[in-house]
């Protein structure tokens, strides 16, 4: 049994329909997760990462977790608690969604410190583990949905900063193969897109995949920064803006790890905006960022 946390988001909700397809048993976990929100023979749980003790009744026969770092909400996590929790149950193995920004951004609260206090909670867990650490997701661009669908516009800023963001597709796939197969323990993975892209060639790439023009439109920082704060904490917000605006050399890096563990090529950003054309199109629902 594979328990996979943040069921519904991006990451999560791809890793348990590529679970349940290849014949694993899996249960689905997220606060307001329902039978809707999972292929059929899965079996769901609605608990909260911030409440260790909700968690216990989805370890019942588990013997591996794919742990979501909370993102945003992660500063209200207890990681140690959480895995007490795992391993009393008997959960062997872990792998953690982590971020490119622990390391990147040591000096961010955000990333640097949450994420790292998580990273080295799993470290020390006493469970076979495994962290991955994304950068961007493409799937960021479905923030840029209802302006799309409305207006055909993207508004963003930084248009001509390229970063490689990386598919949840590529990570839920590779978050199979840590979970499924040995040979990745102790192991940390780097997990990027084929090569950098700006979001004025992203928005391009909607606009492809739609067949009509998407109009590109620069934002300032501070707009910029006002729009974030409306769902994030400042202090994630003001990372996220670093990253965006002025990457080190490595968030430019592309990382090899997905074309080795997969054995070919990162999806790209056209390619994922071709298979989410419905979203922009307004013929779909938005799923969680991550």
């Amino acid at each position: 049994m594979f328990v996979v946390t943040g069921a519904t988001g991006n990451v999560g909700g791809e890793l348990v329909r590529v679970l349940a397809e290849s014949g694993e048993r899996v249960t689905a976990v997220s606060r307001g997760i329902s039978g809707a929100d999972v292929p059929e023979g899965v079996r769901y749980r609605r608990a909260d990462l911030a409440d260790p003790e909700s968690l216990r009744p989805a370890f019942d026969g588990a013997r591996a977790l794919f742990l979501h770092d909370g993102g945003a909400g992660a500063h209200l996590l207890s990681p140690r608690d959480i895995l007490d929790v795992a391993k009393g149950a008997g959960v062997e193995r872990v792998v953690l969604l982590s971020s490119l920004g622990v390391v990147t951004r040591p000096d961010s609260a955000s990333h640097g410190g949450t994420g790292r206090a998580i990273e080295e909670a799993v470290r020390q867990s006493g469970l076979d583990w495994t962290i991955l650490r994304p950068g961007g997701f493409h799937s960021n661009a479905f923030a840029w949905a209802e302006s799309v669908r409305t207006r055909r516009i993207v508004a963003a800023p930084f248009g001509d900063v390229g970063l490689p963001t990386v598919d949840p597709a590529d990570i839920a796939a590779v978050a199979a193969v840590a979970l499924r197969e040995d040979g990745h323990g102790g192991a940390v993975h780097e997990l990027t897109g084929p090569a950098p892209t700006t979001p004025r060639e992203r928005a391009e790439a909607i606009g492809a995949a739609l067949g009509e023009p998407v109009r590109f439109v620069e934002q300032s920082r501070d707009e910029a920064r006002a729009q974030l704060l409306a769902f994030m904490p400042e202090p994630v917000v003001e990372t996220t803006l670093g990253i965006l605006g002025d990457p080190t050399p490595a968030e430019l890096r592309v990382s090899p790890d997905v074309r080795r563990i997969l054995g070919r090529a990162p999806l790209d950003f056209t390619d994922w905006a071709r298979r989410h054309v419905a979203v922009f199109r307004g013929e779909a629902e938005v799923v969680g960022q991550r």
